[in-house]
This record gives C-alpha cells, structure tokens and sequence, in this order.
C-alpha cells in the first residue's frame, strides 16, 4: 500500500507542485491539503495520513502548534517539516514539537521523498541544509530533548501568543477562540508572566526569534 500524505501549506501553488513531485512516485500518495495548522488538525482526524508534511509559517495556527497537537493525538501522524528557514532555531523549535524530520524548500524534490520515506520506517531525516553540529550531535544520541520557552506554555496560551504577535485584538482573538475576552486576558497575562514578558512589543519579539510568526 501506497504511503498515505497531507500537505499542509498556505500556498495553493506550491501544494499543487508538492503533489505533483510526491505522485510520481509509486509508492507515495497524497490523500489530502490543508491550507493552515487549523484545518490539518481536522484533515488528520477524517483522512488518517501516516506522513504530514507541514509548512511552519501560517497564521492562525503556525506548523510547530500544530505538529506538537498532531504528535500527542490518538493515532499520531508522522510530521515531515517543509521550511524556507534554515536558521537552526526553526529546526530546534520543530524537533522540540515533534517532527520526525525537516527539509529546506530550497531542496525540496528528491529529499522531500527521501525524507517521507525514512520518517515511515522509523528514522528521523534532516535536510544536509540544515543538519548543524549541534542536531548532529543531539540525533547522535538518540531522539533529541530540546528544552525551549515555549514548551512551558499551554495550548490555549501558544494560541494566544502566536494571535497577538500576528496583531490581533483581545475582542479579535476571543472570537477566533469562541472564548471570552475575559478568559484571553487570563491566558495572556499567564503567558506573559511565564516568558517574562511585558507588553505587546516583548510578545511580537519572543514570537519572531522562536518561529512562531515572521517578520
């Protein structure tokens, strides 16, 4: 049986050359898109792909939010991260989520195959790219524990952060969220408390360095 794949990217161009690429293969087949972190966690639930391959920089929900939901679900996918960052902060903050492997887009092609392929037999696959000293190192030891700040927040509370870096009101996020404003205070004061942070400048600073949105 073919390996099954949603791609997930806000780019409706790239999807379609990503399934272009990925169908040639005979043994690869995507079953799915989705447009943004938000609609791949609802595609996973009904399609039950066994690779993902996820863009990190989307707004409402970014990749690494949505990786770190997809990999603690019932019947966990395994997440291939496809980026134009090669900065090796971006690879940190995806491997703490969760993925299995990252590949630059600007090496997208064979190595995303090879990538889809290794992440199904088990192993994890890093793009030469972006394989630094550093994850070399940690993958030399087995899965890689990377402790990060944003792994000390909540669910709600990564929403949160990720929504008013991007610019959004309180009244803004607690419509998004069907919560209310009240309740998006709550998670904005814990957030802000737990990363030391002070005001709306610190979180859209916190956000940028830890590829949770982008410049």
């Amino acid at each position: 049986m073919p390996i099954r794949i949603l791609l997930v990217d806000d780019h409706a161009m790239l999807r379609d050359g990503l399934r272009s690429l990925l169908s040639r293969a005979p043994d690869l087949e995507v079953v799915g898109e989705a447009e943004n972190g938000l609609a791949a966690l609802d595609a996973v639930h009904h399609l039950q792909p066994e690779v993902v391959v996820m863009d990190i920089g989307m707004t409402g929900l970014n990749g690494l939010e949505a990786t770190r939901r997809l990999v603690h679900g019932a019947r966990p996918p395994k997440v291939v991260v496809l980026s134009t960052y090669d900065d090796q902060r971006y690879v940190l903050a995806a491997l703490e989520a969760g993925a299995a492997a990252y590949v630059s887009k600007a090496a997208a092609g064979e190595e995303l195959v090879r990538a889809v392929r290794a992440v199904t037999r088990g192993q994890r696959y890093l793009s030469p790219e972006v394989a630094g000293p550093v994850i070399q190192a940690s993958l030399a030891t087995g899965i890689p524990t990377v402790a990060t700040p944003v792994a000390a927040l909540g669910d709600r509370e990564r929403e949160v952060l990720q929504l008013v870096a991007e610019g959004h009101t309180t009244n803004d996020i607690a419509g998004l969220l069907h919560l209310s404003p009240k309740t998006i205070e709550t998670h904005r004061r814990n957030l802000m408390r737990k990363l030391d942070l002070h005001n709306v400048a610190d979180i859209t600073r916190f956000a940028i360095r830890h590829g949770i949105v982008h410049e």
